[in-house]
């Protein structure tokens, strides 16, 4: 007894099966990703903007740094907008730059001062030294 096969053909999809579950998969994964950062504020990124802002205006930002200070105020106002039209991910951004813009301000300022600081000892040790040249003579 022989058994015949017989050959159908169907039609074929444009992706293989693993593909397409892979797929599946990948946009399931990234709508739960989107959805939970679209749903949570930032509100630990803001506190540490908040903290690194007043520690860049103490270490004397405004006065040393003023570039950076600006640019650090209007992005943490801007991110607080964002916030409250609750775009949360834009808003983390924002503070994220606004974070690190007030952190080179405090650097910058506090290198300055450091700078000043230096000069100002330099003249101190120039004119003691002008003064025991005077008494020497």
């Amino acid at each position: 007894m022989e058994l015949k096969t017989m050959k159908t053909r169907t039609a074929k999809s444009s992706f293989p099966p693993l593909r397409s579950l892979k797929l599946a998969a990948l946009a399931i994964g990234s709508s739960f990703v989107l959805a939970g950062c679209a749903g949570n504020p930032p509100s630990e990124q803001f506190a540490v903007t908040e903290s690194a802002v007043n520690s860049a205006v103490s270490a004397g930002g405004t006065e040393f740094a003023a570039v950076e200070m600006k640019s650090a105020q209007d992005k943490l106002k801007q991110a607080e907008i964002a916030l409250h039209d609750k775009k949360y991910d834009e808003a983390k951004i924002l503070a994220e730059q606004a974070e690190w813009d007030a952190r080179v301000a405090e650097r910058k300022a506090q290198a300055i001062k450091a700078e000043l600081a230096v000069k100002d000892s330099q003249k101190g040790v120039q004119e003691l030294r002008q003064e025991s040249q005077r008494t020497v003579q």
